[in-house]
């Protein structure tokens, strides 16, 4: 199984969707996860040229999440191409993933396919540093949900009663002692920036504006927590344009999902003391997400985003230990985008 596998299936579902396929997956194995980044744009574009402008297209998307305005300017690059657009998510499109699905004319889920709440998490240098252990010189830092930030005012409003400038003064000081205040300010930046953004996506195919609020506002405020799946049915229920698949095309769809799924060890946890074995270090190289499209000559054209790692066994003292401790120390050698 490998490329000529993805090179068919690609093929028959095109014909199957009478569409042309951009495949776009960012693996979310543990210990490897990859989001969506700006740094795709080129590459989607390149593949686009080869395709041309055609009536439609789709995007297969597999994806846990990433930058916002990175999933934007993928949507207005597809549209670009197309004079319609249509997303297939064979199993998880979360976060950016369901703000590039707001933008598309037609969603295509697969049975078990997921959607999520789109209100974002921020990383920034003043975020606060994540709990635990951490390797010597690494400074880890704890992602800011927007969400958990406004959950925690409206715990203090709501059901604890503080009223008043006095008292809600207090709780932004208190809040402000554990997350830098600019942190805090990007919060808010963010969360304005993506119900404009799902407003925008919305707004290019879609003329209800009362159905755009509600979605928007469903989408960034009113769902449990970030972690909260939004299934087929529910999807619908919300308002996104979702097709079920035929079973012919459903089946396509899911044999090409777990391609991808065995290719970038979707299911297979990081864990480099399986890969050292009775090595004392070795260099390993690392799939981590894939750009695939069929070329004019039909051919597959990839890009995918690779990772070499030199993992090394090594053994330090630590404090009020007696004898040496062994541990993983590890490095990047390479991380790039490459053309295969």
């Amino acid at each position: 199984m490998g490329i000529q596998e993805r090179r068919s299936l690609i093929k028959e579902i095109e014909e199957l969707s009478r569409s042309r396929l951009i495949t776009y997956i960012t693996g979310d194995r543990r210990g490897l996860e990859t989001r969506i980044a700006n740094d795709v744009q080129p590459l989607i574009h390149e593949h686009l040229r080869d395709i041309g402008v055609v009536p439609k297209l789709n995007l297969f998307l597999y994806t846990a999440g990433g930058d916002a305005l990175a999933g934007w300017g993928i949507v207005i690059l597809l549209r670009e191409f197309c004079k319609s657009l249509g997303v297939i998510i064979p199993y998880r499109a979360l976060s950016c993933g369901t703000l590039i699905s707001l933008g598309a004319d037609e969603v295509i889920m697969a049975k078990g396919a997921q959607l999520s709440p789109i209100d974002p998490s921020l990383a920034s240098p003043y975020n606060p540093p994540a709990p635990g252990q951490m390797q010597p010189g690494a400074v880890p830092l704890l992602p800011v949900s927007v969400e958990d930030v406004m959950g925690y005012l409206k715990l203090a409003r709501d059901e604890v009663g503080i009223k008043g400038d006095e008292g809600l003064a207090k709780i932004v000081g208190f809040l402000s002692e554990k997350i830098h205040p600019l942190a805090l300010g990007a919060v808010y930046r963010s969360r304005e920036q993506i119900a404009l953004l799902a407003h925008k996506l919305l707004a290019s195919h879609e003329k209800d504006k009362t159905k755009i609020d509600r979605m928007v506002d469903t989408l960034t405020k009113e769902l449990p927590s970030h972690q909260y799946v939004i299934a087929r049915e529910e999807a619908k229920n919300l308002g996104f344009p979702i097709v079920d698949p035929p079973e012919p095309l459903e089946e396509l769809i899911w044999k090409l999902h777990k391609e991808y799924e065995s290719w970038l060890e979707l299911n297979k946890p990081y864990n480099p003391e399986e890969l050292l074995g009775a090595n004392p270090s070795a260099v390993v190289g690392f799939d981590r997400a894939a750009i695939e499209s069929l070329k004019p000559n039909a051919e597959l054209k990839t890009h995918v985003f690779r990772t070499e790692k030199e993992i090394r066994r090594v053994q330090g003292n630590q404090p009020g230990v007696p004898f040496p401790v062994v541990g993983i120390q590890e490095r990047n050698t390479t991380e790039r985008w490459i053309e295969i």
